[in-house]
């Protein structure tokens, strides 16, 4: 089995707790309109890798986990690879290592028995997971990702019903995500879930908008700035986000 990987970060500090190895997969079906690595949407890019060479290098930084840090896979969309998520982190935890995915949750079908039994599979050895409610609403979701909600919600429930800790992950763009309304119907979404450990509100930023130039993409939220703090404040206010 193999897997195809974007990038590494040895030293991450924003993707679960402690210091993590953060293992970028490549693939994404989604194409959100503030994605800051359009370079990882494609499926042929990236290099090949097989899990246990993947856990060897993750392995070499284990003593800088002893404050709570792990290994953390992200994207892309990690869950597009699942059967290799599931295979590194069941060599990860026979090493005792925390493991944690950052995902849209876009790949869970519950109506697809093949899903549910992969993502049950997964739930025996990931013990956290970064979910990104990228819209409340459906219609803004689509319009804003590709696809609605329907799957990252369901996920969500999916995550709660089965006792796995959640961190909730909310990307804060003037104009889109940043509405009084639809932040009091995401709080009230959140409020439903019996497990979420921590919320974050992510601002938008534009740091990614070079790579779009370098591949010859089209900016889509090109002339959008950055929130204002007081706008952040008030996200985190409603959402109860750190």
């Amino acid at each position: 089995m193999v897997g195809r990987i974007h990038s590494f970060e040895s030293f991450g500090t924003v993707d679960g707790p402690g210091i993590r190895f953060v293992i970028f997969m490549q693939g994404c079906p989604l194409r959100c309109k503030y994605c800051h690595n359009p370079d990882s949407w494609v499926f042929s890019g990236g290099t090949e890798y097989e899990p246990q060479a993947v856990a060897q290098n993750a392995l070499r930084y284990k003593r800088y986990w002893r404050g709570g840090g792990g290994v953390t896979v992200s994207g892309g969309e990690p869950l597009m690879q699942i059967d290799f998520v599931i295979e590194l982190f069941k060599i990860l935890k026979e090493e005792g290592v925390h493991t944690a995915v950052d995902t849209s949750g876009i790949t869970f079908e519950p109506k697809s028995e093949e899903s549910l039994n992969k993502h049950t599979e997964l739930l025996k050895y990931a013990d956290l997971f970064l979910l990104d409610i990228k819209h409340i609403d459906a219609q803004m979701c689509k319009s804003l990702t590709g696809a609605d909600n329907k799957n990252e919600l369901a996920f969500a429930k999916f995550l709660s019903e089965n006792g796995k800790d959640i961190w909730i992950r909310h990307v804060l763009v003037p104009g889109i995500t940043d509405d009084d309304g639809y932040l009091k119907r995401t709080r009230e979404f959140i409020d439903t879930l019996k497990t979420v450990k921590r919320v974050e509100v992510l601002p938008y930023h534009t740091m990614g908008e070079v790579k779009y130039k370098n591949l010859g993409i089209n900016y889509p939220l090109a002339g959008v700035k950055p929130p204002e703090k007081e706008r952040v404040q008030n996200a985190k206010n409603i959402l109860g986000a750190i």
